[in-house]
């Protein structure tokens, strides 16, 4: 288990993590999101041991980072914002010198070696300085090297981030594949991240938590939650469309966007309207090319309630 029980870091004036506490048990994946400078990476710093808490304190499955840092780090794989590595070194050298600094034998390593080479799909550049590889390849390698003694525990900062779109399914996989016999922690700005992988989701921002809770909470929160969109033909009456389905007992509101052809109802109380809005548009014989049920969108909470607290602090 990771515990952060009040931690708080001031640097000089300013906190930047303003009393933060959580739990995250085995077989959770939780994705850690907030704007730039909400205090994500700091909080992962000092649950790595990387950098002492103002006040407060953080465990890695039972074992204190302040008080017992060696035996917490044991259980810890820790991957820093950057992937910071040793240029002048191959992904092999370096491995092996994490390897020898987490007391793997030599039969260890290799069997670890090869596990983590094959999941990362390092075998081309192994034998390459890491100062030549891509920003893609350098993730790898410090994604490799935080995973190399099979930890219980995982801490990945911007796992994918320098990754294009197929290496980012890749390493979403293998953190899937990875959770249920792992606590994994994953700081993040892209939210597609958090639908893809993450089992719950915390907000954190101005150094506080606003929100923790299961990413499908999280979008059930969005005004677009069963929500419908429908993508009518050119030949469309947009303002007529719209008003026929402002007369709908279960509509709220509707909005139209002109330039995409576009026309979205929005339910009374989540309530589910598309059976309704289908049958009508039938009968109305629109044009439609496209009809689509919102399951809500991540980005929208996430801006909603990152700048309400943020207005808050600032009144």
């Amino acid at each position: 288990m990771i515990a952060a029980e009040g931690l708080v870091k001031t640097f000089g004036g300013r906190t930047a993590v303003d009393n933060v506490t959580f739990r995250v048990g085995p077989g959770e994946v939780l994705g850690f999101l907030g704007p730039n400078g909400a205090g994500k990476t700091t909080t992962m710093r000092m649950l790595a041991g990387f950098v002492a808490p103002t006040a407060g304190r953080a465990e890695i499955c039972g074992y204190s980072i302040d008080a017992q840092p060696v035996a917490a780090k044991q259980k810890l794989g820790y991957l820093p914002e950057g992937a910071p590595t040793y240029g002048e070194m191959t992904p092999r050298d370096f491995l092996r010198f994490i390897g020898e600094v987490r007391g793997l034998t030599a039969a260890e390593f290799r069997q670890r070696l090869g596990d983590v080479v094959e999941r990362l799909q390092l075998e081309e550049v192994l034998d390459q300085p890491i100062e030549t590889l891509s920003k893609g390849f350098r993730r790898r390698v410090g994604l490799a090297q935080a995973i190399l003694h099979d930890p219980p525990v995982l801490i990945l900062d911007e796992p994918t981030d320098g990754l294009d779109p197929n290496q980012k399914h890749e390493v979403r996989e293998l953190i899937r594949t990875m959770a249920p016999g792992k606590v994994i922690v994953i700081s993040t700005h892209i939210l597609e991240e958090v639908d893809a992988v993450c089992t719950r989701a915390i907000i954190i921002t101005n150094g506080r938590i606003v929100a923790d809770e299961e990413p499908a909470a999280l979008i059930r929160r969005s005004r677009y939650h069963n929500a419908v969109s429908l993508r009518l033909q050119h030949s469309a009456d947009l303002a007529a469309v719209a008003h026929d389905l402002q007369n709908m007992d279960e509509v709220r509101e509707v909005e139209v966007d002109n330039p995409e052809f576009t026309v979205t109802a929005f339910p009374k109380d989540n309530a589910l309207i598309v059976s309704a809005i289908g049958a009508l548009a039938a009968e109305r014989r629109w044009p439609v090319e496209q009809l689509h049920l919102e399951a809500g969108r991540l980005d929208e909470v996430f801006r909603t309630i990152t700048a309400a607290t943020s207005a808050n602090r600032t009144t």
